[in-house]
């Protein structure tokens, strides 16, 4: 008997709003949500990348620095949810270089795993990534 294969599903193309457009305000959630304060070196890095994708005739060509960004930012908020709070909860040194340890683990695996995910999007796709980040950008 022949294999049978499904066609692969691809997602809908996702338009992203120009990033003259995109720094206008969005609209404020009445959900829940938690956020974290970052570097203003930071800030500025994820207003350039995303920037560049957005702005660029092929978003693929810039995927690596936008993969960095993501992972970047992945880290500052672990640092800032996870780690910031163990300090100040006096933990002793050899807790939060376990959770030090275990977050760096943590975030080779997820690099990889992002990287991937990343690296097979599509144009479309990855401004979609841009905008989502923009809508967390408060």
């Amino acid at each position: 008997m022949g294999r049978m294969t499904t066609p692969a599903k691809r997602a809908a193309p996702a338009r992203a709003k120009p990033a003259a457009q995109s720094a206008a305000p969005t609209k404020v959630s009445s959900e829940p949500y938690l956020r974290f304060y970052h570097s203003k070196q930071l800030r500025a890095k994820t207003l350039k990348v995303l920037a560049t994708v957005e702005t660029s005739d092929d978003p693929t060509e810039h995927c690596g620095a936008l993969t960095d960004l993501i992972l970047e930012l992945v880290d500052s908020g672990m640092d800032y949810f996870f780690l910031r709070s163990l300090k100040a909860t006096k933990a002793g040194f050899v807790v939060q270089q376990s959770a030090s340890l275990g977050l760096v683990g943590v975030q080779k695996v997820m690099g990889t795993v992002v990287r991937n995910i990343l690296g097979r999007m599509n144009g479309p796709q990855l401004l979609s990534v841009c905008a989502t980040l923009r809508e967390l950008m408060v």
